[in-house]
């Protein structure tokens, strides 16, 4: 008789809670705006996108929930995942020639390919380190993951270079706990940030919002490139200052105070803040619902963060622990990033808040990995 499974219903019910308050604030942050688009003229535009995406990505979550997660440590789901993410890579490379970033849906809107680059790594280094755990400091073994991440990230970080961030971090967290030593983990952040630095330079937006948090009056830069040539690099792609999103969003959590201007009143969304559905969200929320709004979405990664600790110890499988670790690891710290970043406490980046956030791709790509870890929970006997 098979084993009936235990639902892990705080963490199912913290998922479900969080998905359900990201459309009601999705609606509160973009109803306004979209009704008075000429092109859109309904209030419900976005939040219905979100909403159809929600159902769709109910269903995966659903899948991987059900699916036992030891079925996942194969070849086939951690190549072949990879694979196919690198491919539809490489194909928006191409169809999408201006920003690399997204596949054009009829009536659905966008698909961003590089979000579902997450799930892939996760079981793929899962697997991985599962597999090469005795050999963890071998040459070979460091060249071949490194390899595998490397090609990935720089074909995500053409058009997406926070969410390349964000797959290199986790990657390194899991590596790092399965046992590699610190000198590798050191070099391969290191070599990272060379890296990044690379995409940033390429970009004169990039090198605008990393000059503008760091060095916004160009005095630093002025005492190093006497010749303006930076400044002049900077300035030709843009077309606003490169801290007045960062400003607004301060001026809509400072006039929420503690509990905030009520729902749908806040103002700082009506054209002032810029991406307030999607990757400022965390700013509306802090608005309208103050600082009690804001620390239960904290509240609600925190539940997470530590459901996902809790279950790498109690796993009966290293492929579980590492899965349950690059999951939560991969969550939380996007949500962190995107919070500084609204609060800001690190250069503007356009990485989304997971489950608040306007944005199918993303939410799809984080209930899959969430699925993922309610599998391990629920047949972990949690």
């Amino acid at each position: 008789m098979a084993q009936r499974m235990k639902s892990d219903w705080l963490l199912f019910g913290t998922i479900v809670a969080m998905v359900g308050f990201g459309l009601v604030m999705i609606y509160s942050a973009s109803s306004v705006v979209a009704e008075l688009n000429p092109r859109i003229n309904s209030s419900f535009y976005y939040v219905g996108h979100q909403l159809l995406w929600a159902a769709v990505s109910f269903i995966a979550l659903m899948y991987f929930k059900r699916r036992d997660y030891r079925m996942l440590q194969s070849a086939t789901w951690a190549f072949g995942s990879l694979g196919m993410v690198l491919f539809l890579q490489i194909l928006v490379f191409f169809l999408d020639s201006k920003t690399h970033r997204w596949f054009r849906l009829q009536g659905v809107g966008t698909l961003q390919p590089s979000e579902f680059a997450k799930p892939a790594l996760i079981i793929f280094f899962a697997y991985f380190v599962t597999q090469k755990r005795e050999a963890i400091n071998t040459r070979r073994t460091i060249v071949a993951a490194s390899l595998a991440l490397a090609v990935l990230a720089a074909t995500v970080g053409l058009g997406d270079l926070g969410t390349a961030i964000v797959l290199i971090v986790p990657a390194a967290v899991v590596f790092y706990v399965a046992g590699l030593e610190r000198k590798f983990v050191v070099a391969a952040l290191a070599v990272g940030a060379v890296i990044a630095i690379g995409f940033i330079a390429a970009k004169p937006y990039r090198m605008a919002r990393i000059v503008g948090f760091f060095d916004p009056d160009y005095k630093l830069i002025g005492m190093l490139d006497h010749e303006g040539k930076i400044k002049k690099y900077v300035s030709q792609s843009v077309t606003r200052d490169a801290g007045y999103q960062v400003r607004q969003s301060k001026i809509a959590v400072g006039s929420g105070g503690l509990l905030g201007l009520g729902l749908m009143q806040g103002k700082q969304k009506i054209l002032y803040l810029p991406e307030a559905h999607t990757d400022f969200i965390y700013a509306v929320v802090g608005e309208e619902l103050g600082l009690w709004g804001c620390g239960a979405v904290l509240a609600g990664f925190l539940v997470i963060l530590g459901r996902g600790l809790q279950l790498y110890w109690v796993a009966h499988d290293d492929f579980g622990r590492y899965l349950a670790l690059g999951v939560v690891s991969s969550i939380v710290i996007q949500a962190l990033i995107n919070m500084s970043v609204v609060l800001g406490m690190g250069p503007t980046k356009g990485i989304p808040l997971p489950m608040i956030s306007a944005g199918g791709s993303s939410l799809m790509s984080t209930l899959i990995c969430l699925g993922m870890l309610l599998s391990v929970s629920e047949h972990s006997g949690y």
